[in-house]
């Protein structure tokens, strides 16, 4: 009867998992890379474009979600059995990291004043996706299993609410005070957030 039972249960594929890691791990490179060689044209050509807060912070901002990212997919070796359409997700979940960081690079400014200005011109293009990133968390997180994603109690769900509202006002005003403090309280929380859940690991 035990051995009935145990075998009844869906076994972790490590062979799955590490291949599914191999494609995510390419596509978060991209994103990386994106941002990083956004970063140091700063410093090749620091005339060429004017720079801003705004935009700069979302692009560092970014360049921590997809750091945290990557560590959070970690648990990905939790779901007991994969299937094309999870695989399929969770890239497009990392696809979604990408299409942000080329958002925030684009490869010609000629159309804008600067950085601030193509920033706010693609706001709703930009919170959308970073919204989208929200939504597929909880989808990603319950694929852990259920004890995984309530071990993340109350603030989970109020964390991901809260972020998709923060997403909706940014892409409807255009006030860069307005803009400065949903950056600066976004990433207050997701520095936060990361210390407090990696604290004991």
């Amino acid at each position: 009867m035990i051995a009935l039972t145990t075998a009844a249960v869906p076994q972790p594929n490590p062979e799955l998992y590490s291949h599914v890691k191999v494609v995510i791990s390419i596509i978060v490179g991209l994103g990386i890379t994106t941002l990083l060689k956004g970063f140091a044209q700063f410093v090749q050509h620091p005339k060429r474009a004017r720079a801003s807060l705004l935009h700069l912070g979302w692009a560092a901002s970014l360049l921590l979600w997809i750091i945290h990212f990557w560590w959070w997919e970690f648990r990905l070796a939790m779901v007991q059995q994969w299937t094309f359409a999870i695989y399929f997700f969770v890239i497009l979940y990392a696809i979604l990291f990408y299409f942000l960081s080329t958002l925030l690079f684009p490869s010609d400014l000629a159309d804008y004043t600067g950085y601030e200005d193509y920033f706010l011109s693609r706001r709703r293009w930009f919170f959308g996706f970073l919204a989208a990133t929200f939504l597929a968390d909880i989808i990603d997180t319950s694929l852990k299993g259920a004890a995984y994603l309530h071990s993340f109690g109350l603030e989970y769900p109020i964390r991901i609410g809260v972020y998709l509202v923060l997403c909706v006002i940014a892409m409807i005003t255009k006030n860069r005070r307005t803009q400065l403090t949903l950056l600066a309280l976004s990433i207050l929380y997701q520095i936060s957030y990361i210390i407090r859940l990696y604290a004991t690991e």
